[in-house]
């Protein structure tokens, strides 16, 4: 059984004829059509300012929850940087806990330290 549809393309419009079970062109083996998502849903959301709606986005457990993990990524990378810069440290003893301003402070030292060796 052939069926027709009517592919809307800009300025220019088409029938084609398509066998009941083949693929449309928007991926979908029925005849409806896919909605259609509008910028502005309704006249509330065209009223709503844009950090207004960025507010509402952000309020939401979905947004928040996928927030959180990146943060975690982000601060676990963050830790494992300074674990490395770390170990490239000399400190006495070596196992010695430093805050991560310690850290910064020390490399600081230490880059200035090997640049007076090269100079020397």
């Amino acid at each position: 059984m052939n069926l027709q549809v009517s592919l809307c393309i800009p300025s220019v419009t088409r029938t084609a004829a398509v066998s009941e079970g083949a693929d449309l062109p928007w991926g979908r083996k029925d005849m409806e059509r896919p909605p259609r998502r509008s910028l502005l849903v309704n006249k509330e959301d065209r009223a709503r300012s844009r950090e207004e709606r960025r507010r509402t986005r952000r309020a939401t457990a979905k947004y928040r929850s996928a927030h959180a993990s990146r943060e975690r990524v982000r601060v676990v990378a963050f830790n494992v940087a300074f674990t490395k810069l770390r170990k490239l440290l000399p400190t006495l003893p070596p196992d010695k806990r430093l805050s991560k301003f310690e850290i910064l402070q020390l490399a600081v030292c230490y880059i200035s330290f090997l640049n007076y060796v090269l100079d020397v």
